[in-house]
């Protein structure tokens, strides 16, 4: 049978995300595109799930069908040989229960010879008639059963064939259904902008996986890209920044500047090496986690309006300065994802 999966979803591994914000201290007042993709591609895929399954049952039913019109051509056959076996021995014996009942067999039988040949041609005529008769009976029940199952065989048969088209059918709808949404979801995804693109393949369930590696060791399959090229967050870091990236473009024109994010152990050993006692001992740093970010543009400076517009609107999005950079050392460049709690 032809695989009814053959058209491929380019969106259906989409994961939940959290509206944009349109505006500070304002609900977005439309629908997230991408959350509108997201829910047509999962939408999609519950119906191409269901149809297929129902496509498998008729295949089921259909494959039962076949076994049990195999096993009644089979019993059709036997019946059909049995009954050529016996056409023989039915036409001797209609032929000698003929000659028995003749004059010559009747004197014989009712006082026109001997007495011992009389008795054993009772005998004779009896047991031919009682085989016969076996054989008459046998002969009547082969033709009722090659006759029904000559009927079920036919309409399994015609049942059958109805069935494997009506599968056939099944399949070409779901060939192109498979085709049309993925039409549809490529066209979708094709007019959203590369930051929107960015936030429809970061999946945030890979954020619990990022947790089990050691710190600065996050391999880049568990890290999303950031708009900034070249700059990397775990994943529910990243998806958050993305809401950040975004309404700080709206305020100001521009994407924020970002200068460091997710930072490898052996890029720690080299910013150690560079600014020993001010940088995080190797293996410590929040970058090491995937959650930090160094940012410039205005918010390395304290009381520059791009930081005074951080520290009024980071939280919304799950960012904050933490307490220790505001004094030790000081550092109004470094923001983090998460709470406090996150990092004691």
């Amino acid at each position: 049978m032809p695989n009814p999966r053959s058209a491929a979803f380019t969106a259906v591994f989409l994961v939940m995300a959290t509206l944009v914000p349109h505006g500070v201290g304002r609900a977005q007042s439309r629908t997230d595109p991408v959350d509108t993709l997201r829910r047509d591609a999962a939408k999609a895929r519950a119906e191409l799930e269901k149809a297929t399954e129902q496509m498998r049952d008729r295949q089921k039913a259909l494959q039962s069908s076949q076994v049990k019109l195999r096993g009644t051509l089979k019993e059709l056959a036997a019946a059909e040989a049995e009954l050529n076996r016996i056409r023989q021995p039915l036409a001797r014996l209609a032929n000698v229960s003929y000659q028995q009942s003749g004059a010559t067999g009747s004197m014989a039988i009712f006082g026109g010879g001997a007495p011992d040949a009389a008795l054993r041609s009772t005998a004779d005529v009896t047991l031919i008639a009682k085989a016969q008769q076996a054989l008459v009976d046998r002969a009547d029940e082969l033709q009722r059963r090659r006759k029904e199952l000559a009927s079920t065989a036919q309409d399994l048969q015609s049942r059958n064939a109805i069935e494997q088209t009506r599968v056939q059918q099944q399949i070409d709808g779901l060939k192109q259904k498979s085709a049309q949404t993925t039409r549809q979801l490529n066209a979708m995804l094709n007019k959203l902008s590369p930051d929107k693109r960015l936030e429809l393949g970061c999946d945030k369930s890979l954020a619990a996986g990022a947790k089990k590696f050691p710190n600065g060791l996050i391999p880049s399959k568990y890290l999303c890209p950031l708009p900034q090229k070249g700059r990397e967050l775990r994943a529910d870091a990243a998806l958050a920044f993305y809401k950040l990236n975004a309404a700080y473009k709206r305020r100001f024109g521009s994407q924020m500047c970002v200068t460091d994010s997710y930072r490898s152990l052996a890029e720690q050993h080299r910013v150690y090496a560079e600014r020993p006692g001010f940088a995080a001992v190797p293996g410590t740093s929040n970058h090491g986690k995937g959650q930090a970010v160094d940012l410039c543009g205005g918010v390395q400076n304290s009381g520059s309006v791009q930081f005074n517009w951080m520290e009024a609107n980071a939280k919304r999005y799950g960012w904050l300065h933490p307490a220790w950079a505001y004094s030790n050392p000081f550092e109004p460049w470094h923001w983090e994802y998460g709470t406090e709690d996150d990092y004691q």
